[in-house]
């Protein structure tokens, strides 16, 4: 199975999203999984086994538990292959950083030039 077809389930996509936090029981992540989209503990158990078997997760017994954890071996597959398509949001990302840097520039200017409240009580002024 391709990367991006086992990750295009957004059930997979949260599971990957838990596990990420830390390493998780089958159990715990059924609690959360079944909360959130409303399906069966096995079905739960098969996104499980596709993303053991795809190389996502990686699973070890402790006792009668079954701990899963991520396995980002997969993912900088992912990663790599998307190189390709950063420019077209780099880019972006850069504009709006200079943006906001512009943007925070120009306010302290204006603070720097406009008189403050206290300035004016000092001078006897009456508020706007």
């Amino acid at each position: 199975m391709h990367a991006f077809d086992v990750l295009g389930d957004p059930v997979r996509r949260r599971i990957l999203e838990l596990l990420a936090e830390g390493e998780l029981t089958s159990g715990a992540v059924v609690t959360v999984i079944q909360r959130e989209f409303g399906i069966s503990q096995p079905a739960v158990s098969q996104h499980l086994r596709v993303l053991r078997e795809n190389g996502f997760a990686t699973v070890r017994a402790e006792g009668t538990r079954r701990l899963y954890s991520v396995d980002a071996r997969p993912l900088e597959e992912v990663d790599m292959w998307l190189e390709r398509f950063r420019r077209f949001w780099n880019q972006h990302l850069d504009a709006l950083a200079t943006e906001l840097a512009r943007g925070k520039r120009d306010r302290r200017a204006r603070e720097q030039h406009e008189p403050t409240d206290t300035t004016r009580e000092h001078r006897g002024e009456d508020e706007p």
